[in-house]
Protein backbone atom coordinates (compact mmCIF):
# COMPACT_ATOMS: atom_id res chain seq x y z
CA UNK A 1 0.00 0.00 0.00
CA UNK A 2 1.40 3.37 -1.04
CA UNK A 3 1.77 5.80 1.86
CA UNK A 4 4.14 8.39 0.40
CA UNK A 5 5.46 9.80 -2.86
CA UNK A 6 8.92 11.29 -3.32
CA UNK A 7 9.81 13.54 -6.22
CA UNK A 8 13.02 14.75 -7.76
CA UNK A 9 12.94 18.47 -8.59
CA UNK A 10 14.70 19.49 -11.81
CA UNK A 11 13.30 17.76 -14.87
CA UNK A 12 10.62 16.06 -12.79
CA UNK A 13 8.36 18.65 -11.18
CA UNK A 14 9.17 21.02 -14.05
CA UNK A 15 11.12 20.75 -17.29
CA UNK A 16 14.11 22.83 -16.19
CA UNK A 17 16.79 20.93 -18.10
CA UNK A 18 16.77 23.28 -21.13
CA UNK A 19 17.47 26.18 -18.76
CA UNK A 20 20.27 24.35 -16.97
CA UNK A 21 21.72 23.39 -20.35
CA UNK A 22 21.79 27.02 -21.45
CA UNK A 23 23.27 28.22 -18.15
CA UNK A 24 26.02 25.58 -18.22
CA UNK A 25 26.75 26.31 -21.87
CA UNK A 26 27.31 29.99 -21.05
CA UNK A 27 29.34 29.20 -17.89
CA UNK A 28 31.67 26.68 -19.53
CA UNK A 29 32.25 28.38 -22.89
CA UNK A 30 35.03 30.65 -21.52
CA UNK A 31 36.86 27.46 -20.52
CA UNK A 32 36.74 26.14 -24.07
CA UNK A 33 33.97 23.61 -23.48
CA UNK A 34 30.98 23.43 -25.81
CA UNK A 35 27.93 21.92 -24.11
CA UNK A 36 25.39 20.27 -26.38
CA UNK A 37 22.48 18.06 -25.32
CA UNK A 38 24.48 14.83 -25.47
CA UNK A 39 27.31 16.29 -23.38
CA UNK A 40 24.81 17.66 -20.87
CA UNK A 41 23.06 14.31 -20.46
CA UNK A 42 26.30 12.34 -20.13
CA UNK A 43 28.50 14.65 -18.04
CA UNK A 44 26.22 17.06 -16.16
CA UNK A 45 22.60 15.98 -15.66
CA UNK A 46 21.83 14.52 -12.24
CA UNK A 47 25.23 15.31 -10.71
CA UNK A 48 26.30 17.65 -7.91
CA UNK A 49 27.88 20.93 -9.01
CA UNK A 50 31.25 20.43 -7.26
CA UNK A 51 31.59 17.03 -8.94
CA UNK A 52 30.78 18.56 -12.33
CA UNK A 53 33.40 21.33 -12.21
CA UNK A 54 36.01 19.00 -10.72
CA UNK A 55 35.41 16.42 -13.44
CA UNK A 56 35.23 18.85 -16.36
CA UNK A 57 37.75 21.49 -15.33
CA UNK A 58 39.68 20.08 -12.34
CA UNK A 59 38.50 23.14 -10.40
CA UNK A 60 38.19 23.30 -6.63
CA UNK A 61 38.03 25.97 -3.96
CA UNK A 62 37.23 29.61 -4.66
CA UNK A 63 37.34 29.46 -8.45
CA UNK A 64 34.96 26.51 -8.48
CA UNK A 65 32.64 28.30 -6.07
CA UNK A 66 32.56 31.44 -8.23
CA UNK A 67 31.80 29.45 -11.39
CA UNK A 68 29.01 27.51 -9.70
CA UNK A 69 27.46 30.63 -8.19
CA UNK A 70 27.52 32.42 -11.56
CA UNK A 71 25.95 29.45 -13.31
CA UNK A 72 23.19 29.10 -10.72
CA UNK A 73 22.46 32.83 -10.68
CA UNK A 74 22.03 32.67 -14.45
CA UNK A 75 19.73 29.66 -14.09
CA UNK A 76 17.53 31.47 -11.56
CA UNK A 77 17.36 34.45 -13.88
CA UNK A 78 16.13 32.16 -16.67
CA UNK A 79 13.74 30.18 -14.46
CA UNK A 80 11.07 32.77 -13.77
CA UNK A 81 8.07 31.48 -15.69
CA UNK A 82 8.18 27.78 -14.91
CA UNK A 83 5.19 25.55 -15.48
CA UNK A 84 4.62 22.32 -13.55
CA UNK A 85 4.89 19.06 -15.45
CA UNK A 86 1.41 18.27 -16.84
CA UNK A 87 -0.70 16.33 -14.35
CA UNK A 88 1.46 17.27 -11.34
CA UNK A 89 -1.08 19.51 -9.64
CA UNK A 90 -3.78 16.92 -10.14
CA UNK A 91 -1.52 14.24 -8.68
CA UNK A 92 -0.75 16.39 -5.64
CA UNK A 93 -4.47 17.01 -5.20
CA UNK A 94 -5.09 13.26 -5.24
CA UNK A 95 -2.28 12.78 -2.71
CA UNK A 96 -3.99 15.24 -0.39
CA UNK A 97 -7.41 13.63 -0.83
CA UNK A 98 -6.00 10.20 -0.01
CA UNK A 99 -4.12 11.49 3.01
CA UNK A 100 -0.73 10.44 1.63
CA UNK A 101 2.60 12.08 2.41
CA UNK A 102 5.00 13.57 -0.11
CA UNK A 103 8.32 15.28 -0.40
CA UNK A 104 11.08 16.46 -2.72
CA UNK A 105 14.57 14.93 -2.87
CA UNK A 106 17.08 16.89 -4.92
CA UNK A 107 20.73 17.47 -5.76
CA UNK A 108 19.89 21.12 -6.45
CA UNK A 109 21.50 23.79 -4.27
CA UNK A 110 19.19 25.15 -1.57
CA UNK A 111 18.71 28.56 -3.19
CA UNK A 112 17.80 26.96 -6.53
CA UNK A 113 15.42 24.49 -4.93
CA UNK A 114 13.59 27.25 -3.09
CA UNK A 115 13.48 29.35 -6.26
CA UNK A 116 12.03 26.58 -8.43
CA UNK A 117 9.49 25.50 -5.82
CA UNK A 118 8.45 29.12 -5.32
CA UNK A 119 8.07 29.66 -9.07
CA UNK A 120 5.83 26.59 -9.21
CA UNK A 121 3.83 27.68 -6.16
CA UNK A 122 4.75 24.51 -4.26
CA UNK A 123 5.56 24.10 -0.58
CA UNK A 124 6.45 20.45 -0.02
CA UNK A 125 6.08 19.20 3.57
CA UNK A 126 9.49 17.53 3.19
CA UNK A 127 12.52 18.83 1.29
CA UNK A 128 15.72 16.77 1.36
CA UNK A 129 18.78 18.51 -0.10
CA UNK A 130 21.77 16.38 -1.04
CA UNK A 131 24.15 19.14 0.02
CA UNK A 132 22.72 18.98 3.54
CA UNK A 133 22.80 15.19 3.98
CA UNK A 134 26.40 14.86 2.82
CA UNK A 135 26.08 12.74 -0.31
CA UNK A 136 24.18 13.28 -3.53
CA UNK A 137 22.54 11.10 -6.12
CA UNK A 138 23.31 8.48 -7.43
CA UNK A 139 24.12 7.60 -3.80
CA UNK A 140 20.93 6.31 -2.10
CA UNK A 141 21.47 8.39 1.06
CA UNK A 142 19.16 11.31 0.12
CA UNK A 143 16.24 8.92 -0.38
CA UNK A 144 17.13 6.94 2.72
CA UNK A 145 16.98 10.17 4.72
CA UNK A 146 13.62 11.05 3.17
CA UNK A 147 12.13 7.66 4.05
CA UNK A 148 13.39 7.95 7.62
CA UNK A 149 11.93 11.43 8.04
CA UNK A 150 8.58 10.30 6.66
CA UNK A 151 8.60 7.15 8.75
CA UNK A 152 7.74 4.85 5.86
CA UNK A 153 9.37 1.72 4.46
CA UNK A 154 10.76 1.77 0.90
CA UNK A 155 8.03 -0.54 -0.37
CA UNK A 156 5.40 1.86 1.01
CA UNK A 157 6.57 4.73 -1.19
CA UNK A 158 6.99 5.63 -4.85
CA UNK A 159 9.76 7.74 -6.34
CA UNK A 160 9.64 9.87 -9.47
CA UNK A 161 12.87 10.82 -11.23
CA UNK A 162 14.07 11.95 -14.65
CA UNK A 163 17.77 11.02 -14.81
CA UNK A 164 19.66 7.72 -14.60
CA UNK A 165 21.56 9.14 -11.62
CA UNK A 166 18.35 9.91 -9.77
CA UNK A 167 16.80 6.55 -10.64
CA UNK A 168 19.87 4.74 -9.29
CA UNK A 169 19.61 6.73 -6.06
CA UNK A 170 15.94 5.90 -5.47
CA UNK A 171 16.26 2.27 -6.54
CA UNK A 172 19.34 1.93 -4.36
CA UNK A 173 17.19 2.99 -1.40
CA UNK A 174 14.69 0.24 -2.28
CA UNK A 175 12.00 2.48 -3.77
CA UNK A 176 9.78 1.46 -6.69
CA UNK A 177 10.79 4.21 -9.12
CA UNK A 178 9.16 5.71 -12.20
CA UNK A 179 11.01 7.99 -14.61
CA UNK A 180 9.76 11.01 -16.52
CA UNK A 181 10.80 11.19 -20.16
CA UNK A 182 11.64 14.89 -19.95
CA UNK A 183 15.38 14.68 -20.45
CA UNK A 184 16.73 11.16 -20.97
CA UNK A 185 15.86 8.28 -23.31
CA UNK A 186 13.71 5.43 -22.09
CA UNK A 187 16.49 2.87 -22.51
CA UNK A 188 18.85 4.69 -20.15
CA UNK A 189 16.17 5.14 -17.49
CA UNK A 190 15.07 1.51 -17.58
CA UNK A 191 18.69 0.35 -17.53
CA UNK A 192 19.19 2.41 -14.37
CA UNK A 193 16.39 0.45 -12.71
CA UNK A 194 13.19 2.38 -13.35
CA UNK A 195 10.09 0.23 -13.01
CA UNK A 196 8.46 2.19 -15.82
CA UNK A 197 8.57 5.47 -17.73
CA UNK A 198 5.97 8.24 -17.87
CA UNK A 199 5.41 11.03 -20.36
CA UNK A 200 3.82 13.17 -17.64
CA UNK A 201 2.08 12.88 -14.28
CA UNK A 202 -1.30 12.17 -15.82
CA UNK A 203 0.13 8.70 -16.39
CA UNK A 204 1.04 8.46 -12.68
CA UNK A 205 -2.55 8.88 -11.42
CA UNK A 206 -3.46 5.18 -11.87
CA UNK A 207 -0.52 4.22 -9.63
CA UNK A 208 -2.49 5.50 -6.65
Amino acid sequence: MVKALLFDLDGTLADTDPLHLLAWREALRPYGLEVDLGFYRKRISGRLNPEIVQDLLSLEGEEARRLIEAKEARFRDLAKDLKPTPGLLELLDLIQKKGLRWGVVTNAPKENARHVLGALGLDPPLLVLAEEVGRGKPDPLPYQVALKRLGVAPEEALAFEDSPSGVKSAVGAGLPTYALLTGHPQEALLAAGARGVLRDFWEALPLL
